[in-house]
């Protein structure tokens, strides 16, 4: 029983990792974005700005903390219309940070307080576990694609660095402070 809780422990600060490199991909195209086309509409096209995009994404991962783990210290809301590339950034790396302990707790603690994983208040909710996990990463992964192509069509196309850099999975592991992908 004790291997067994031992790789649940383990497995379960992977995932919680996982979900912080998830969101150096993140940060690494804001910070490889051309400001110009933080704001920008394509023409003719309604639709969120990137920076709409990235506040959405941290607004969500809001919502998944407040409604699965109310008792977690809430980051503050991100307004998409003054939201700057700097306080995405900033929030972006906060949320992650709460989401991958609330990932941990979820997954490692028999006694955790996150019963069930609530990504919206209209959806059912469902038990944590590798699907909760996988949702929150498919989220992530779906706008980040959205900024990228929004980049491209706008004329801003992201240096090839960060195109490389998001799949460089050692590196990425290792830039955020982890010893390697597991």
């Amino acid at each position: 029983m004790a291997n067994s809780a031992a790789a649940q422990d383990s497995l379960a600060r992977v995932m919680g990792e996982a979900y912080v490199v998830n969101n150096h991909m993140n940060q690494l195209v804001i910070e490889n974005l051309d400001p110009r086309a933080w704001r920008a509409y394509l023409p003719g096209k309604k639709g969120r700005t990137i920076a709409a995009i990235f506040s959405h994404m941290h607004n969500m991962r809001r919502k998944w903390l407040r409604l699965s783990a109310p008792h977690a210290k809430l980051p503050a809301q991100l307004d998409r219309s003054r939201c700057t590339p700097k306080r995405a950034k900033a929030a972006l790396a906060e949320s992650a940070a709460r989401c991958s302990e609330m990932i941990v707790d979820a997954l490692a603690n028999p006694q955790s307080r996150i019963e069930k994983f609530r990504r919206d208040g209209w959806a059912r909710p469902w038990a944590p576990g590798p699907a909760m996990f996988a949702y929150m990463i498919s989220h992530d992964a779906h706008h980040r694609g959205q900024v990228c192509m929004l980049a491209h069509e706008l004329g801003y196309q992201l240096p090839g660095k960060v195109n490389s850099g998001i799949w460089n999975w050692e590196k990425l592991w290792r830039d955020c402070g982890f010893t390697h992908p597991r």
